[in-house]
């Protein structure tokens, strides 16, 4: 059993669910360009506007679609990278609106996931896609990317004439996870070296409040630890720790290890591990249930006790990387103990996918995230494994390492 996360096995079934989540998700794409939200059975929701956020990851998810040889994927991240160069993008000042519906504010969160389709599909060779990630790299680099600070500043207006003065570790998140594989796409090493920069803060900050990741900063950089306590089941911006974020950035440092040198850059592994055991530690199964909790006060105490998918997604994924890493049990044992839970709560076995939110007892509830319109955390999960720490999963997976 130990062998889990490199057996053929076992690799043969993570390849059925990639391609179970892609055909769950084949009706995403919007006839007027983007990628519509999907409810519960697999189908559009109309009352939810075409977003950026969920066009860049289904461009993203289809784009390593193509890169695998699943038909049908190519269409469906055209349809996304056509919103993405169309009506979600803003021609008068540059970057990408909230969704149709919203542009009053320009976010890193979307803006880096911009990066990482275009770099994606660039990768797969799509129709548009280099374009767009010109256009994503001049936006990125020109209004997000604070090369003083080292990191990235978080929401503009609509023009870019003023900058919110809240600073934030989200949008740096995945922003390290867009620079990371357009660095492995282009091979420009400036996109690692400004990764390996936000990772260092991350770090160092993590380390100073037990491995908990404060979240939420002033202009100046300063931790806001009370912040949204009034909103403390926020999707993006929660109050507290957040259990995912802390598996997510594990991996990440990982991935970044990865691409430097041997040896060079051993810090980002042991950080890694702190964060890892931080995270299960304060989140797994705390409280008489199985699961994680979305968050934690600052002692470790639950906050918010329902079970987010992506946390348990980024669990799988944190733990294959790992395994990957260092070899040992521990992380083989947590690897299977994760996708035991996922397949026994998450994966909707009668519609497809995997339910986005259950409540403390894990029943599917949607209070955070009605329906199901992202693969991204899942179909990520089921890659993991099979795919080298470095170079990240599009240039991996177009280099035959699946």
């Amino acid at each position: 059993m130990s062998t889990w996360p490199s057996s053929p096995a076992h690799h043969r079934w993570l390849d059925q669910h990639t391609r179970d989540l892609l055909a769950f998700g084949r009706r995403t794409a919007d006839p007027e360009g983007g990628a519509r939200w999907l409810g519960a059975g697999g189908l559009p929701e109309p009352d939810q506007p075409t977003s950026t956020l969920i066009s860049s990851r289904m461009a993203h998810v289809y784009g390593i679609g193509t890169l695998l040889g699943v038909p049908g994927s190519a269409p469906i991240a055209l349809s996304a990278l056509k919103g993405l160069t169309d009506r979600l993008r803003d021609p008068e000042h540059g970057g990408w609106f909230t969704s149709t519906a919203d542009h009053t504010v320009k976010s890193c969160y979307d803006q880096a996931f911009v990066l990482l389709a275009a770099s994606t599909t660039a990768q797969a060779g799509l129709p548009w896609a280099a374009e767009l990630f010109a256009e994503a790299e001049l936006v990125f680099l020109r209004r997000f990317w604070d090369n003083d600070s080292g990191r990235c500043v978080d929401t503009w207006n609509a023009d870019f004439t003023k900058l919110e003065d809240y600073r934030g570790l989200n949008g740096n998140m995945h922003a390290v996870e867009a620079m990371l594989t357009a660095a492995g796409v282009t091979g420009d090493g400036e996109w690692l070296n400004r990764a390996i920069r936000v990772c260092w803060f991350v770090a160092k900050t993590a380390e100073a409040h037990d491995w908990r990741i404060p979240e939420h900063y002033d202009e100046r950089w300063r931790p806001l630890p009370e912040f949204h306590r009034e909103q403390q089941d926020h999707p993006f911006k929660p109050y507290g720790a957040t259990i995912g974020h802390g598996l997510e950035w594990a991996r990440l440092f990982l991935h970044a290890e990865a691409a430097r040198p041997p040896g060079s850059a051993r810090w980002l592994a042991e950080a890694a591990t702190e964060l890892f055991d931080r995270a299960m530690r304060d989140g797994w199964s705390v409280d008489g249930q199985p699961g994680f909790v979305y968050t934690t006060d600052w002692s470790g105490t639950p906050v918010v006790r329902d079970r987010m998918h992506w946390v348990a997604a980024e669990a799988i994924s944190a733990a294959a990387a790992l395994h990957h890493r260092f070899g040992t049990e521990q992380y083989a044992t947590w690897y299977r103990t994760w996708w035991d839970y996922a397949a026994t709560y998450l994966l909707d076995h009668e519609h497809g996918s995997w339910f986005h939110q259950l409540d403390a007892d894990n029943v599917p509830t949607d209070t955070v995230w009605p329906g199901k319109p992202d693969l991204y955390h899942a179909l990520q999960a089921t890659l993991t494994a099979r795919l080298p720490l470095y170079p990240m999963l599009a240039p991996a997976v177009a280099a035959g390492l699946a």
